[in-house]
């Protein structure tokens, strides 16, 4: 469609990035730092998207992510505009990274630091483990270095981008084999073997069907370390908006873009907002959810099979008395595992089945554990998150038994021996397929694209959008993929995306 005349009331900036989540603000941040003029569009009235807290009768609870790991990647974007995270956030690391309880009685405290584990490790399962726990740190290291600068951090323009010596390396690591039995050749405790496979959930996969190679999500957990900062998880978008406006971008919350100007050649050069204003621009970054950015360039991908979705989560949000459960109660921690007897059935009913957990593994996040601020005196922000399937395999009718679901979960947790939370919590919202589906995400899943092999590194929706040289995608159903750290490096990369084309950032005379 041809440009439409500019007018003397129009906006003009080189980029406007539509979506002010992670990946939005990482891409702001790096333009900024390359010498460009951004205009970012949040449709919310405060940005985070998927890392996002609300402020509830005085609770400070997070609606989102809850694990916050491999800040080095938060301080890359910072660097961009000349200043680092220390001066808009603290970051409060965690000991232990995980407090995780078995259907046995047993706990395991998940330690980052290597002497910690292992003496964890000796006590618990024996010195065979501890020592194969070492053996299994060295691994999930280097598998992290293969893949970081290669397969993480990089743009793919087609296949042949994959053939490189760290392809080679990777294959000789194991990495395309399972990842489940990858772990099993180094500790045999099958506590120990949850502990560093469940992550990839995360990704969308089955512990025993995972590619080994996204053992790097076990790496940014149990070696790199878990982070909460002060204040929040939306603290973090806060902070980068913030050093954003610091260094010079128009920042609009509230305000959503409603269409593209294109010109003949297919470029974007404006868009338009829902509150009725033209900016023009040399460039577009869409940080948002996939279907949102297909809508507005009114295309989607061809692809040869449909695009297949992580598993999504039941959320129950709220607050509780800090000393209003039984004595008896197992202590919360900041993140506490409750791991069921069932595991394989588990993952094989929300992931390939479509039912919800018979016997759940459940992750109770209590965050005013490290940040007492986040509640009034005396009391405490619990969250409980259950993986559930996605709309997209399941036909859960969500409206009528949420109020059950909610209730079953909380009298699992009680007979788990944390005694006392079912009473004592008051659950202010629940979050379910549904939930999220209102939100605009996909299949009904904060998760996004599963990492499936076609739907990974150069197999996964491009950044790039054919037709539309001036305009590339940033989020998690791009490339590298779903996470902080993934979305935070997929903002980056737009930014790269867009800094190497000749003119993508010159606004049109």
């Amino acid at each position: 469609m041809e440009a439409e005349t500019a007018t003397s009331g129009d906006e003009t900036t080189d980029v406007v990035v539509v979506g002010a989540g992670l990946a939005g603000l990482a891409a702001t941040l790096h333009l900024l730092g390359a010498g460009r003029g951004v205009t970012l569009l949040e449709r919310d009235s405060s940005p985070g998207g998927r890392v996002s807290d609300r402020l509830v009768n005085g609770y400070r609870i997070d609606m989102g992510a809850s694990v916050f790991t491999m800040p080095e990647l938060l301080d890359e974007a910072f660097a961009a505009v000349g200043c680092s995270v220390s001066e808009w956030l603290t970051l409060m690391p965690l000991h232990p990274a995980y407090l995780a309880q078995f259907a046995d009685g047993s706990t395991i405290a998940v330690h980052t630091d290597p002497e910690a584990m292992e003496s964890e490790i000796r006590a618990v399962a024996g010195p065979a483990d501890a020592e194969g726990y070492r053996r299994l740190r060295s691994w999930l290291s280097e598998l992290y270095a293969v893949q970081r600068d290669r397969f993480i951090g990089a743009n793919f323009d087609s296949v042949l981008d994959l053939a490189t010596p760290a392809l080679a390396r990777l294959a000789a690591l194991g990495g395309f084999g399972r990842l489940g039995a990858k772990v099993a050749r180094f500790v045999t405790d099958e506590r120990l073997r949850r502990l560093f496979t469940f992550q990839s959930l995360y990704a969308g996969l089955e512990p025993m069907r995972a590619l080994a190679a996204y053992g790097v999500i076990a790496y940014m957990d149990t070696v790199a370390g878990v982070h909460y900062p002060q204040g929040g998880m939306g603290e973090v978008a806060r902070a980068m908006t913030a050093a954003a406006s610091a260094a010079g971008a128009t920042v609009r919350l509230g305000t959503s873009a409603e269409h593209l100007e294109r010109d003949s050649g297919g470029c974007v050069r404006a868009v338009r907002t829902s509150t009725g204003e033209r900016i023009r621009c040399g460039a577009v970054v869409l940080a948002t959810e996939l279907t949102t950015a297909y809508a507005l360039l009114g295309r989607a991908p061809r692809r040869p099979v449909r695009l297949r979705y992580s598993p999504s989560a039941v959320v129950l949000y709220g607050h509780a008395r800090a000393d209003g459960a039984d004595s008896t109660a197992l202590t919360l921690g900041h993140h506490t595992l409750s791991f069921g007897s069932a595991w394989r059935d588990t993952f094989a009913e929300i992931v390939r089945k479509g039912s919800l957990m018979s016997d759940p593994s459940l992750l109770v996040t209590r965050p005013t554990a490290t940040d007492p601020t986040l509640a009034p005196q005396g009391q405490d922000v619990i969250t409980v998150l259950a993986p559930a399937p996605n709309l997209h395999i399941s036909e859960v009718d969500w409206p009528r038994i949420t109020g059950a679901y909610r209730d079953e979960l909380l009298r699992t947790l009680d007979a788990r021996g944390f005694h006392g939370l079912a009473g004592n919590l008051v659950v202010e919202s629940v979050a379910t397929p549904r939930s999220w589906e209102s939100e605009g995400l996909g299949a009904g899943t904060p998760f996004s694209l599963a990492h499936t092999l076609a739907q990974t590194g150069p197999f996964r929706p491009a950044n790039r959008v054919r037709g539309a040289d001036n305009v590339v995608l940033a989020g998690c159903g791009t490339t590298p993929g779903v996470g902080i750290p993934p979305v935070l490096v997929s903002g980056k990369l737009a930014a790269e995306r867009l800094l190497r084309r000749q003119g993508a950032c010159a606004v049109e005379d």
